[in-house]
C-alpha cells in the first residue's frame, strides 16, 4: 500500500460552505490529485456527514482515495478509502484492526522522528512532518527540518507527508529531502484557478525532484 502513495494531497478547508467545497474539490480532482483529505472539526455531525458522502462519490468519479481526518467511525460509515489521526486523535493500533490492511492509515508525527517509529511500528502506510515552512492553518505548529525528512527515508519502510506552508516554488526543496505527499490546503484552495494549481503540483512527480 505504502509505495503506491506519491503526490498532491490535498486537505479540504475548514470553513468552506458545502456547495463550493465540492465545486473546490471537483477542480482539484480535475488537476490530477488523486488522493484527498476531509478535515471538518466544526461542522454538525449531519453535515459533516453529508459532505462526506458527496466526497465519497466525487473521488470514486475521478478514481481518487478519500481520506478522512480523525474520525474511525465516519470514515467507516461513508466506506472511505482511510484515516488520518492526530496526536491525541486515537489509538493507531485500534484504528488498523477496524480498517484491516486494505485500507490507509496515516499519522501526524510534527517533528518527532520518535513518534513516526511508533507509528509504523502501529502499522501506519504513512507518517506526516509538519510544518516544513509557516502555516497560515496552523501558524503555532513545530517546524519540521528537511534532515527529519532525510532520515525518514534512510530508515522509515513507509511514505512520508509534508505538511505546513508548502507552495509549488518550494515543494522541489521538500520532495529532495525526502517526501513522498505534499499537504496542501491553503496554497490550493485560495488559487484563483484551482484545477492548474492541482496541476503544477502534480507535475513535481513527473519531474526529477530538485
Amino acid at each position: 500500500m505504502s509505495t503506491e502513495l506519491r503526490g498532491l494531497y490535498a486537505i479540504t478547508p475548514e470553513t468552506t460552505a458545502a456547495d463550493t467545497l465540492l465545486a473546490s474539490v471537483a477542480a482539484v480532482l480535475a488537476g490530477g490529485c488523486r488522493m484527498l483529505q476531509f478535515r471538518d472539526k466544526h461542522s454538525p455531525m449531519a453535515e459533516r456527514v453529508a459532505r462526506a458522502r458527496a466526497l465519497r462519490a466525487l473521488t470514486r468519479t475521478h478514481g481518487a482515495r478519500l481520506i478522512v481526518n480523525d474520525d474511525l467511525a465516519l470514515a467507516t460509515l461513508v466506506d472511505a478509502d482511510g484515516l488520518h489521526l492526530g496526536a491525541a486523535d486515537g489509538n493507531l493500533h485500534a484504528a488498523r484492526a477496524v480498517l484491516g490492511r486494505d485500507r490507509i492509515l496515516g499519522a501526524s508525527c510534527y517533528a518527532d522522528f520518535a513518534a513516526a517509529k511508533a507509528a509504523v511500528a502501529a502499522g501506519v502506510d504513512y507518517v506526516a512532518f509538519g510544518a516544513v515552512y509557516p502555516s497560515p492553518t496552523k501558524p503555532e505548529a513545530v517546524y519540521a527540518p528537511p534532515a527529519l525528512f532525510e532520515r525518514a527515508r534512510r530508515e522509515l519502510p513507509v511514505r512520508c507527508c509534508a505538511i505546513g506552508g508548502i507552495t509549488p516554488d518550494k515543494a522541489p526543496a521538500v520532495l529532495a529531502a525526502g517526501a513522498d505527499l505534499l499537504a496542501v490546503i491553503t496554497d490550493l484552495f485560495t488559487a484563483p484557478d484551482i484545477a492548474a494549481c492541482a496541476a503544477q503540483y502534480q507535475r513535481l512527480f513527473e519531474e526529477p525532484a530538485a
